[in-house]
């Protein structure tokens, strides 16, 4: 991994979740040019910031912050530029919150990973790395479905969809995690 990572700029979407913290974290002990935190959650943003910075009150010079959301192709074509990696964690996971508002689920979950796809392609990054669960396994709930068919897309993308472009697309499935925020 470290010849993939080392040197690399990367893109974090849903960096300030539980898992993209704790990614980014491992992500500044390898020699990354830079990592790009992409949350909406401006909050979640100043507690990360203030939980990196450094001895002497600084962030690590690496470390940059952006707001936006995966919905805003825009915005996420912008926070792409000059990227090479993308690790695309940003989702709604509460099974209840997507039962209650499946079309929200439906715009995060699938609308917003062909964003990530769209963008990718269009700003030449390397590999794109999309986070599941376990719940896409023969899903039973909105959230499970949502998040299978942006798998779906992860693989249509990998195998056609880019076309002659040299990008990854990579899909990983999570379980629950403990101590997480995910339900």
């Amino acid at each position: 991994m470290l010849s993939e990572i080392n040197g690399k700029r990367i893109l974090v979407t849903g960096g300030t979740g539980t898992i993209g913290t704790s990614l980014v974290r491992k992500l500044l002990t390898y020699d990354v040019e830079v990592v790009r935190v992409f949350s909406r959650d401006e909050h979640k943003q100043f507690e990360m910031q203030s939980s990196f910075s450094l001895q002497e009150g600084r962030l690590d010079p690496r470390l940059r912050f952006l707001l936006g959301d995966v919905r805003d192709k825009e915005r996420l074509y912008r926070a792409m530029e000059g990227i090479d990696i993308v690790f695309h964690l940003a989702a709604l996971k509460h099974v209840p919150a997507c039962e209650y508002n499946p079309s929200e689920a439906v715009k995060t979950n699938v609308i917003g990973t062909q964003n990530v796809i769209d963008c990718a392609i269009d700003s030449s990054v390397s590999a794109v790395v999309y986070a599941s669960t376990d719940k896409a396994a023969s899903p039973t709930n909105t959230m499970g479905a949502s998040k299978l068919l942006a798998e779906r897309l992860i693989v249509s993308a990998a195998e056609g969809w880019k076309g002659p472009r040299d990008i990854k697309f990579l899909s990983v499935r999570f379980g629950n995690v403990l101590n997480s925020e995910g339900r």
